[in-house]
């Protein structure tokens, strides 16, 4: 199977079959943004767990890239610390700004480097980028990350 059919599998797959979709009952940080050029939609929240781990619950609408996206975002840093969700955002930035041309690191991105084709559309970068964004605003609004600590 080729890589480029592969990863629109994964996002697919994502996008049928969200993780971690539904808002938290008690968050520490919500975040709400919107993509005026296309409508998307999505509202990130977190919480920690007793081990000090990162609870993150979304909702949203919009297209398969973006819904996708915030699923792949959850199941890759649930459970994890803001310092490895921080990480794997500047990662995730970074490879949404390479225009298709960076080989993504799988192991701090996990399934979010099936994304690596949506760079080379700028259309689209603004749609994968949605919830990694939120969830940075809301960890700032949580006190988990100060504002200079974000991407």
């Amino acid at each position: 199977m080729e890589l480029d059919s592969l990863y629109q599998e994964i996002i697919l797959d994502h996008y049928k079959h969200p993780r971690g979709k539904g808002l938290l009952e008690q968050p520490l940080g919500s975040a709400h943004h919107v993509n005026p050029t296309c409508g998307d939609e999505i509202t990130v929240q977190v919480s920690r767990d007793a081990e000090g781990g990162l609870q993150i619950g979304y909702e949203g609408q919009g297209c398969s890239i973006s819904q996708a996206s915030a699923s792949v975002l959850t199941e890759l840093l649930t459970g994890h610390t803001v310092a490895e969700s921080q990480e794997a955002r500047e990662a995730f930035i970074a490879l949404m700004h390479a225009q298709g041309l960076s080989e993504p690191d799988e192991e701090v991105l996990g399934d979010a480097v099936a994304f690596a084709g949506v760079a080379k559309f700028p259309a689209r970068v603004k749609c994968a980028l949605l919830a990694w964004m939120a969830l940075q605003d809301a960890e700032i609004k949580a006190g988990l990350l100060s504002r200079g600590e974000g991407s």
